[in-house]
C-alpha cells in the first residue's frame, strides 16, 4: 500500500512542510494537533476547549484515514504547564477511557504561547 498524506487544509501545513497525518500501511501518524479551530483559524482561550478542539481535529484526521479514535494504540499529550494536565482529564477519559491507548505527558513550549495543549496520536486500523 502507498504512503498517504492526509491535509486539514490548514495554512500552517503548507507554510511549515507537514500533513496533517500520514498513512503507511495499516499505520496512521497523525501530526502533533492544536485546539485551532481550522474552518474558522480561531483558537479557543480555555485548555478544556482547546483540548475538545484537538480531539475534533484529531477524529477528522482519522476518518480521512479510514479509522477512527479507537484504532489508536499511542498517544502523547504536550503542555507547556504540566501543573494543568489534571484539568484536562476527563475530557481525555471521555475519549479514551475505553480505548486506553500507551500514553506519556510532556511539559514543553509550544509554537504560539496561545497554545495551552498539543496531541499527537498513533492509530494502526484493523485487517479487513
Amino acid at each position: 500500500m502507498a504512503r498517504t498524506l492526509i491535509s486539514s487544509g490548514s495554512s500552517f501545513e503548507r507554510e511549515i512542510g507537514y500533513s496533517r497525518a500520514v498513512v503507511d500501511g495499516e499505520w496512521i501518524f497523525v501530526s502533533g494537533t492544536t485546539g485551532f479551530d481550522y474552518s474558522s483559524m480561531t483558537l479557543p482561550e480555555g485548555l478544556l476547549e482547546q483540548t475538545e478542539q484537538c480531539f475534533r481535529n484529531i477524529e477528522a484526521a482519522l476518518a480521512q484515514a479510514g479509522a477512527s479514535l479507537a484504532d489508536v494504540v499511542r498517544v502523547h499529550y504536550i503542555l507547556p504547564n504540566a501543573a494543568e494536565f489534571a484539568e484536562c482529564w476527563p475530557v481525555l477519559r471521555r475519549y479514551f477511557g475505553e480505548i486506553r491507548p500507551a500514553a506519556t505527558m510532556f511539559a514543553a513550549g509550544l509554537a504560539d504561547p496561545r497554545m495551552r495543549i498539543e496531541i499527537e496520536v498513533t492509530a494502526r486500523r484493523s485487517p479487513g
